[in-house]
């Protein structure tokens, strides 16, 4: 059974920055597409953006060119660096891959921003 572990939330502060991972708890053959999502108290879960086997990316309007997501394919890692954080990116942050029909959720990592 697939795990994903993330780390690398926290309380920041408006305008810093956070660095969150996700790794596969073990080696998957074949992920098609690791993504990033997130949900607020009340509301629902939305894409933060993701990225494709293949290298390409795409991102939510909000992000802004604020944000950045990263693979390591040989290891099944996926990361989000968050910058210039605002108060609205308050939220639960997940990340999410699939293979084949399968797909993995993380447990989730909270993100506070807060003066």
């Amino acid at each position: 059974q697939v795990q994903l572990v993330e780390s690398g939330g926290g309380l920041v502060q408006p305008g810093e920055s956070l660095r969150l991972s996700c790794a596969a708890s073990r080696v998957i053959f074949s992920i098609n597409y690791m993504a990033w999502y997130r949900q607020a108290p009340g509301k629902e879960r939305e894409l933060v953006g993701g990225m494709a086997r293949g290298g390409s990316t795409d991102y939510a309007d909000f992000v802004k060119g604020r944000f950045a997501i990263s693979r390591d394919g040989g290891k099944n890692t996926v990361s989000l660096q968050m910058n210039n954080l605002e108060p609205e990116d308050t939220a639960v942050y997940y990340c999410r891959a699939s293979s084949g029909s399968y797909v993995y959720w993380g447990q989730g990592t909270q993100v506070t921003v807060s003066s």
